[in-house]
């Protein structure tokens, strides 16, 4: 996840059409891919910058045990993946900053954070500053977070006085974890809404690298990187539901998709993960779970599209990390989690025949790529994608009262990740945690 290496290595300036090489092919019948068309390191920076490249073979004998610290598949994937993205940097920027969309201003901007341009923060600063999408605004502060250095705090601390109390809360958040490695929090108080089914739900943030398998030989893959409203509108916008009885060893992923039905209602798909937390401290817990659910898998690539077949299959994710506690905030007679951030990967499949040759628009779409499985005989094969990412999430004042709100997000689940479309704790049908509608033939 090269936005995500702190301090990382400056690629080469220029591009593979400068040095007078073929830019990439993505074509419907065949994917072609130069080897001598990737960037490259510069090894001296890499030298200087040694613990924060891994990776990089020339500075093992510094950093100790390759098997511990350059043993991560998303890190020997960046390295090689060519980008699928190919626009031009002018026009990232020009989008980014105007663009309609604000799911494509947004996938504009993390992609030229994500190639490490010289003026990466500035863009991000703008677009904080300009646009008028509090949640482009807060996304555009986690890719500064996600930058580092000095001079991205020196930009994030211009938001901390920002209007909008939740832009401020997550520049001061961010400033403190890239100082601290800790999150710090403002003073409002907070407000439960009673009768739901989940003591919090929290609106996550989540930003993935998708690397595609281009071909059968293993020597040519494709990256992608996916902002988080990019992803929500593809995969579906997520939130964590933990109850305080049991968010040590499980809770639930609770997942709509807007604009997949042709009825005009939600895609609703829950997950149920369950693992280990590790809680030697009062305010934190340390967490790694995994899910294992049954899913439609749709041959076709695209959710609810049963045309080329439908086979269900057990579909697993794992996600870890850590959630923090804000004593000041009681539910259920404890310490409510005020914020939550982690890594997750899984596999998924990408039919390549009906994105070749398209705009990103025309990508984007809600449902244009499913998770999948290597062991299931159909999906196994066609499965060609690798999912790389981080979240966080936090506590919101969702209607503007002043207090942070802990579990008014409408989540479709039980606490066993069942269908609840009405939200009264009862599953609509016992075991079904993924709408099964399916588009007319």
């Amino acid at each position: 996840m090269a936005i995500d290496l702190c301090l990382k290595t400056r690629r080469k300036r220029g591009s593979a059409a400068r040095a007078g090489r073929p830019a990439p092919e993505l074509t419907a019948d065949r994917v072609s891919v130069p080897l001598d068309a990737l960037w490259r390191e510069e090894h001296e920076e890499a030298r200087r910058k040694t613990q924060s490249a891994p990776g990089n073979n020339e500075v093992a004998h510094l950093v100790g045990d390759p098997s511990a610290w350059a043993s991560d598949f998303g890190y020997a994937l960046d390295r090689v993946a060519v980008r699928l993205d190919q626009r031009p940097s002018a026009l990232l920027r020009h989008e980014a900053l105007n663009h309609a969309d604000p799911a494509m201003r947004e996938q504009a901007f993390y992609e030229y954070a994500d190639r490490d341009e010289e003026d990466a923060i500035e863009l991000l600063s703008e677009v904080v500053r300009r646009d008028r999408d509090r949640q482009v605004r807060w996304d555009a502060l986690w890719a500064l977070e996600k930058l580092g250095g000095e001079s991205a705090v020196d930009a994030l601390r211009h938001f901390t006085t920002d209007d909008d109390p939740e832009i401020a809360e997550w520049a001061g958040l961010f400033v403190s974890e890239l100082q601290t490695g800790d999150p710090a929090f403002d003073n409002r108080s907070c407000r439960f809404t009673p009768g739901r089914t989940f003591d919090e739900t929290i609106f996550l943030l989540i930003h993935c690298d998708l690397y595609i398998r281009l071909d059968s030989s293993n020597q040519m893959w494709g990256k992608l990187s996916l902002a988080p409203q990019g992803l929500a509108r593809v995969y579906g916008q997520a939130h964590a539901c933990p109850n305080v009885a049991t968010r040590e060893r499980q809770l639930v992923i609770a997942k709509t998709i807007t604009g997949l039905h042709a009825d005009g209602t939600p895609h609703i798909d829950n997950y149920l993960f369950r693992g280990f937390t590790e809680r030697t401290r009062p305010d934190r817990g340390n967490f790694f779970f995994e899910s294992n659910v049954k899913r439609p898998f749709y041959i076709s690539g695209v959710a609810d599209d049963p045309q080329m077949g439908v086979r269900e299959t057990d579909i697993g994710f794992t996600r870890q990390g850590c959630w923090y506690l804000d004593r000041r905030f009681q539910v259920q007679g404890a310490d409510a989690i005020r914020y939550v951030r982690g890594r997750f990967q899984g596999w998924g499949y990408v039919n390549l025949a009906r994105v070749a040759g398209k705009r990103l628009e025309e990508i984007l779409l809600p449902g244009n790529a499913i998770l999948s499985t290597l062991h299931d005989p159909v999906a196994g094969p066609l499965t060609n994608a690798f999912i790389a990412g981080t979240f966080k999430g936090k506590l919101n004042d969702w209607d503007g009262d002043g207090n942070m709100d802990l579990n008014s997000c409408a989540v479709y689940s039980t606490t066993e990740g069942e269908l609840d479309t009405d939200m009264d704790g009862v599953p609509d049908r016992p075991g079904m945690s993924c709408c099964n509608f399916v588009s007319p033939l």
